[in-house]
């Protein structure tokens, strides 16, 4: 159901890849509830996913562009101010990629040359964003910004690896920026920490589907899906959020606040009794 909470905003949308992905749903939401949007991706993702297809669902262009490099920044914000006739009102930010996580490198044992790409891309390339928006003077007063985070940029979670350090930094970056943007031009800017989503990037994560069942089971919500999520970042794109700046807000079904269910107690119990079963065997 829509309720034309973005009618007559407009907004860029960066990292739809596919129908799985947290953007991709975003961007839907966004046009379903009355935004104007572009869309962004680097051309190598581009090559990979069918976001051609999502544009012209949306009524949308698509401007290829590389985060983490200033000039195409640039050139994304400019032509998108070209297509939206002047200043624009929202971004989202759902960008992450560890060359590390990728090929299986312990955080014990990191390349350091693959971290400092996971930190440009994951993290830098939020504050590259917001330094050339407001370079620019590209986004109307009231405006909001939004990237997607994770619970890892508080608490150690196995396999996650050096993107935690990431998302730690990105929202220390949505706090500092947060903080000028906000005084100047009354922009706000939040991340979401989202849980675990079976994206084609989240599913990347070593143990994924180990950590997706244990966190459903953790949750008494259970985990929010790429959908929930959309829904949310509608919300504070919309004007119904126009105090709420330089948080990180957690969507992750309660599994923040928990340390253990019942229902994750039961399976921890039934693991045990299947080693005794085991032993018994042998």
């Amino acid at each position: 159901m829509a309720y034309n909470l973005l009618k007559g905003k407009k907004g860029i949308i960066f990292g739809a890849l596919n129908d799985q992905s947290i953007a991709w749903k975003v961007a839907e939401r966004a046009h379903e509830e009355g935004a104007q949007i572009v869309l962004s991706n680097t051309a190598v993702a581009m090559r990979l996913g069918n976001v051609d297809e999502l544009a012209e669902k949306c009524n949308s262009i698509v401007v290829p562009a590389d985060a983490t490099n200033a000039a195409d920044v640039e050139n994304l914000i400019a032509k998108s101010m070209d297509f939206f006739g002047g200043k624009f009102d929202f971004i989202l930010h759902s960008i992450g990629m560890s060359p590390n996580v990728r090929k299986g490198i312990p955080y014990d044992n990191i390349n350091y040359e693959n971290y400092l790409k996971t930190i440009d891309i994951s993290a830098l390339s939020f504050h590259k964003v917001i330094q050339m928006c407001r370079k620019m003077d590209a986004i109307n007063d009231w405006g909001s910004i939004v990237a997607l985070s994770y619970v890892a940029a508080q608490r150690t979670l196995y396999g996650y690896n050096d993107m935690a350090d990431a998302k730690a930094l990105l929202e220390s970056i949505a706090r500092s920026f947060g903080y000028i943007y906000g005084r100047e031009k009354k922009i706000r800017i939040n991340t979401i920490s989202q849980s675990p989503t079976p994206t084609t990037a989240g599913s990347g994560v070593f143990g994924f589907q180990s950590l997706l069942d244990f966190t459903d089971r953790m949750s008494p919500l259970g985990n929010a899906s790429a959908d929930d999520c959309a829904d949310y970042c509608i919300t504070l794109f919309s004007d119904l959020t126009k105090k709420v700046t330089m948080q990180n807000l957690f969507h992750d079904g309660g599994f923040s606040s928990m340390g253990m269910s019942e229902s994750a107690m039961n399976q921890y119990d039934k693991s045990f009794k299947d080693c005794d079963e085991l032993k018994k065997k042998e």
